[in-house]
């Protein structure tokens, strides 16, 4: 069983989201809240799977609450809900280590399957819309956000291989597994295991966090 904390100030927005999420028997909602202190308060109690979390809301930003949440319970996931697919406030989420995002009209059944792939650890945005979103806001984000990126000098990029270096630069180039295979004259079997040793070597979750710090360390270029 999957559990689920919403959190988004409309109360009947969270009703909607709740009707939907616990028709299917391996979901379940277990806390609401309507601002970002009380989610992070709520997952210190709940300590929940999922976090369905608005960015904009008064009284608490998701921003904070999805850096706090992420620090303290590595284990819980934060699916960040959004107005807008190319949104300065859904990067800064996922800067601040939100696993992905969702459009807030999103189809029901488009909502259970990113939360289902949230919980099973992958990550919910393709690597070229996080690019755009790079290229788009990564000079002008909100004020707060962004306040542990990466230097040009990270140290982090010396653990890697050659091999790993490369398919780094290339899943920030938004290519996918089945494509980098192709580049490299690799096996996708391959490449999901220099994937895997990529984020076990920087200390990242999915492959959205491994495309901003490629971008944020210097290996990528940015416009």
């Amino acid at each position: 069983m999957t559990t689920i904390l919403l959190v988004d100030d409309h109360a009947l927005l969270r009703k909607g989201f709740r009707m939907v999420l616990e028709a299917e028997p391996d979901l379940t909602v277990v806390g609401e809240a309507a601002d970002g202190v009380v989610a992070v308060q709520q997952v210190a109690s709940l300590v929940p799977d999922v976090v369905l979390m608005d960015v904009r809301m008064p009284g608490g930003d998701g921003i904070e609450a999805t850096r706090r949440i992420v620090a303290a319970h590595p284990g819980t996931r934060v699916l960040v809900l959004t107005t807008f697919d190319v949104d300065e406030y859904a990067f800064g989420a996922l800067r601040a280590g939100a696993s992905g995002f969702l459009l807030k009209n999103a189809e029901p059944a488009e909502l259970v399957r990113a939360v289902r792939a949230v919980a099973a650890g992958d990550a919910v945005v393709a690597p070229r819309i996080t690019q755009l979103l790079l290229e788009r806001f990564a000079g002008q984000l909100p004020t707060g956000v962004g306040e542990d990126r990466a230097e040009p000098e990270d140290t982090r990029l010396g653990l890697l291989t050659p091999r790993e270096t490369e398919v780094l630069r290339l899943v920030a180039a938004g290519l996918s597994n089945a494509e980098i295979a192709e580049r490299l004259y690799l096996s996708t079997t391959t490449v999901k295991t220099h994937t895997g040793n990529l984020l076990a070597k920087l200390g990242l979750r999915d492959r959205v966090q491994l495309v901003i710090f490629a971008y944020e360390s210097g290996l990528a270029g940015r416009p």
